[in-house]
């Protein structure tokens, strides 16, 4: 591992993933050389002074405190367990065993996990499908709405926003339903860590608001992802009284280690003090240089760049089906030029920008997609590769209790008995208790035919199915 990190740290390589500070330039811009450089002498435990993450009282209460000043809400907590372990915690708190929580299908599979951990019944919420791109896509109010009408035992609804994909839900008109209803609504924010940043300091215009000023009343922000502290540290955000603040600090410390590293809560330290002091010229900055690459993207004969109504732009979702190329061939041939991004499904490869994206990455990104178009020519409606859409949602049945694997060719018609989740995005395909259908089996074969991890299927092509 050590040999493969230190040669890919020694490439002139461009990041388009998480996380969001890009790499060490950003920290040595403003000044966290030395922190970097003495990265292995502040790898402590709990020593005086260190304070502790669950009950804080020093250096660590004084970060929280700053969180929730800057994200305008009433607590923040510290997260070393990524945003997975802030959201099991959030849903544990505010629902009971034995309860309902009325959820967007294509929650991240940490969710899933926390169903499992607190007896909680699912009650799905279907997000839209976006029919060119064969992605999931927004969760409407009237969704929400209706399933807490029907479902009054739920206690609390939960929803990603941003996706994956930078797709946002009409938050404000969700928490308005959900708070008629007298519930909580927990909203899985990992990708939109910044969104309240770009309209705090100015460079929010068009892009779509936080789920902090929508009114949800639970956030978690994987600040990793797209802002500047380190893999696995994250932040959840407590913004109402819906939700007992001792309840919700009891879940966190069962779920989050009993040794938290103190270098993942320093990086969060430091991604507080850099949007404190330099917040307003990093997400100018950001803005700038995102506004600037789609307008030169326009240049690129027949490219497309998906966009939707609600939409994080900082989120890239490049379209390149015009000159025969798919996403994962798109992928293949940026990563030749040392180019690597995030995700890529059917048509499109999503580009992750962040906050230390930088105008010469954007330039690159570009120089290589315009490379792409130039050897290129287009193709016709009907050379172009047929794309398996995503299939839709099977009948729910009680998840099975007895379990046995199967061939996944043999399992349509079956009852999944374990989640089957493509990763990335790592939200779940087919559920727990959820038909297989054959559309279904034809999907994850070609996910499987492509090269990507679907979890749930064994290595001798197996899924657990009910007996």
């Amino acid at each position: 591992m050590i040999k493969f990190l230190l040669e890919h740290a020694d490439r002139p390589a461009v990041s388009f993933h998480m996380p969001g500070h890009k790499g060490s330039a950003l920290y040595r811009r403003y000044g966290y050389g030395e922190w970097l450089d003495k990265f292995m002498d502040c790898d402590i435990t709990e020593i005086p002074g260190a304070d502790n993450l669950f009950q804080t009282e020093g250096v660590l209460k004084d970060i929280q405190d700053r969180y929730a000043a800057l994200y305008d809400v009433k607590n923040s907590y510290l997260l070393v367990n990524g945003t997975s372990g802030g959201l099991i915690a959030a849903v544990l708190a505010a629902v009971q065993a034995g309860k309902k929580l009325i959820m967007a299908k294509n929650c991240h599979k940490s969710i899933f996990n926390a169903l499992t951990l607190g007896h909680i019944d699912p009650v799905y919420a279907h997000p839209l499908i976006d029919d060119e791109y064969g992605i999931t896509g927004a969760v409407e109010p009237s969704e929400i709405e209706q399933l807490l009408r029907e479902n009054p035992e739920a206690e609390a609804v939960i929803l990603p926003s941003p996706n994956y994909y930078g797709i946002c839900s009409d938050i404000r008109s969700i928490a308005e339903v959900t708070h008629r209803a007298g519930r909580v609504l927990i909203v899985d924010q990992a990708h939109g860590a910044h969104l309240h940043f770009f309209h705090k300091f100015g460079a929010g215009k068009g892009m779509p608001l936080s789920a902090e000023a929508g009114g949800a009343d639970i956030t978690v922000g994987s600040t990793h992802k797209t802002l500047a502290s380190l893999t696995q540290s994250a932040v959840l955000n407590l913004c109402s009284d819906r939700v007992d603040r001792y309840a919700l600090e009891d879940k966190l410390q069962a779920v989050e280690s009993t040794s938290p590293s103190y270098v993942l809560m320093a990086s969060l330290d430091i991604n507080a003090e850099l949007l404190e002091q330099h917040g307003p010229v990093l997400m100018n900055e950001w803005r700038i240089n995102i506004d600037w690459f789609y307008e030169q993207a326009k240049n690129i004969p027949a490219m497309k760049i998906m966009t939707a109504d609600m939409m994080d732009i900082t989120k890239i979702n490049i379209d390149m089906s015009a000159y025969g190329i798919s996403g994962a061939e798109l992928e293949r041939s940026l990563r030749e030029k040392d180019i690597f991004t995030e995700l890529n499904t059917g048509d499109i490869l999503m580009c992750m920008t962040g906050i230390g994206s930088s105008r010469e990455d954007l330039g690159r990104l570009l120089s290589a997609l315009n490379e792409t178009a130039q050897n290129h020519e287009t193709v016709s409606q009907a050379e172009k590769k047929t794309r398996i859409k995503l299939p839709a949602s099977g009948r729910m049945h009680p998840v099975p209790g007895h379990k046995e694997p199967v061939p996944l060719e043999e399992a349509a018609g079956r009852i999944c008995a374990y989640s089957i989740i493509p990763y990335p995005p790592g939200a779940p395909l087919v559920c727990p208790g959820e038909e297989i259908s054959e559309e279904t089996v034809r999907y994850i074969r070609s996910l499987r035919e492509a090269g990507s991890n679907v979890i749930g299927v064994n290595d001798k092509g197996q899924i657990m199915v009910g007996k």
